[in-house]
């Protein structure tokens, strides 16, 4: 389930994993199993969440995109590395270990909002560049590589940088507002991500995607727009986050989905693009009336 504990079904006992005293009645203590940005991963996992672009479920997965960079994205590489080295370190750790740490670095919506102060603030960032499974990492990671260069051609290095880290801010606080009342610890780059994807729909919503869809036993190539896939990738995570809102589910998750944290970070990302982006300086040539 993807209940934060209290809200709904609680996590299963997982080893290592610290006791937080429950919200139900009979006070029976139970795990605090982290999720993702994306979804709930148990520590030590070698399968985590993913970040699909149709939640969840990964009806579609983006390959390349047929817009090219004019300049060296290095920023989405420093990123991407940075991303990798920490989640190396993760998997250095033992069990106890990493769940220690994924609990005092994860973002705990609960305890930011009993505690607000630096170090809770801190989580919103530190809580980014964690991931829950080799998986959870590389389907982060390929989603940024596909989209990040483009969207860091656009604006530049040190403006891209700012834009990832407020588009991530943005996407934290969103999930910690719907379940302000969770225990559980959050982490993942996918909201952060999410901005990125909102910003490259506004800046080049007719560049191709070329999709990888598996369907039924055979699995297919196909391009589509940029503004279809990722409409339809925010649409999807919309409706789940609305109906992770329903009581049937844990309030902000479904399926251990923090699906408000893709939906802020979208949002931000296309409403703050163009504060971002340099503009883009055309070339006009007189009119030839030869031809």
């Amino acid at each position: 389930g993807g209940a934060p504990p209290g809200e709904g079904e609680r996590p299963s006992r997982q080893p290592g994993l610290p006791e937080c005293k429950s919200d139900q009645t009979n006070g029976q203590p139970h795990q605090l199993t982290p999720h993702t940005g994306a979804t709930r991963i148990q520590p030590g996992s070698t399968i985590g969440c993913a970040f699909h672009p149709l939640g969840k479920a990964g009806a579609m997965f983006p390959l390349r995109d047929t817009t090219r960079s004019r300049s060296v994205p290095l920023v989405n590489r420093l990123l991407i590395a940075i991303n990798l080295v920490v989640f190396l370190c993760e998997a250095s750790l033992t069990p106890r270990q990493l769940a220690t740490l994924t609990t005092t670095l994860g973002l705990v919506p609960r305890r930011l909002w009993a505690s607000p102060g630096l170090p809770q603030l801190l989580t919103v960032l530190t809580s980014m560049f964690m991931h829950g499974g080799w998986w959870h990492l590389i389907s982060n990671l390929w989603v940024l590589f596909v989209f990040g260069d483009n969207v860091e051609d656009r604006m530049g290095h040190f403006r891209y940088l700012a834009f990832y880290l407020l588009s991530g801010v943005a996407a934290a606080f969103a999930h910690a507002l719907v379940s302000a009342g969770s225990r559980v610890p959050t982490i993942g780059a996918s909201g952060a991500i999410s901005g990125v994807m909102g910003a490259y729909v506004v800046l080049f919503p007719h560049a191709r995607i070329l999709t990888f869809v598996p369907l039924f036993f055979l699995p297919s190539l196909v391009e589509v727009s940029a503004l279809v896939f990722i409409g339809f990738w925010f649409i999807s995570q919309l409706f789940s986050g609305l109906f992770s809102l329903s009581g049937a589910v844990g309030v902000g998750t479904y399926g251990g989905v923090a699906w408000w944290a893709h939906v802020g970070g979208f949002v931000a990302g296309a409403l703050t693009v163009r504060v971002f982006a340099r503009r883009v300086q055309r070339v006009y040539y007189p009119r030839d009336d030869w031809w």
